[in-house]
């Protein structure tokens, strides 16, 4: 399987950094997740058992989705529906904006790995 440039990237600082910086966003719900895909497959290259994530209640309007792209057209429902079925959007089609700030975690590799 030959990966992106951008988890490639992520690799590396994850790496020279040792921790894992920012926990994924996740829908408390249904356990889809909202953000940091890259993340996880960093953390599936490096045989990580764990990634720090945030759970969220997606449907609090504190939390929107629009697109990175002109013209596409994004909501909560496909973003969900999405994720259940393991269908991945294409790039840069989700655009999550909360009204919180996602704390910085900074949590070691090793403890990732258990």
């Amino acid at each position: 399987m030959v990966e992106s440039p951008r988890v490639l990237e992520l690799l590396r600082q994850i790496l020279e950094d040792g921790v894992i910086r920012y926990p994924i966003l996740v829908d408390s719900k249904t356990f889809v997740i909202l953000d940091g895909h890259h993340r996880v497959e960093v953390a599936k290259l490096l045989g990580l058992r764990y990634i720090p994530a945030l759970l969220v209640d997606y449907d609090d309007n504190c939390i929107t989705v629009s697109s990175w792209r002109d013209g596409v057209i994004v909501t909560k429902d496909m973003v969900r529906y999405h994720g259940l079925h393991g269908l991945l959007m294409p790039p840069k089609t989700s655009r999550h904006r909360v009204c919180f700030d996602i704390p910085e975690v900074n949590v070691p590799l090793e403890v990732l790995r258990g």
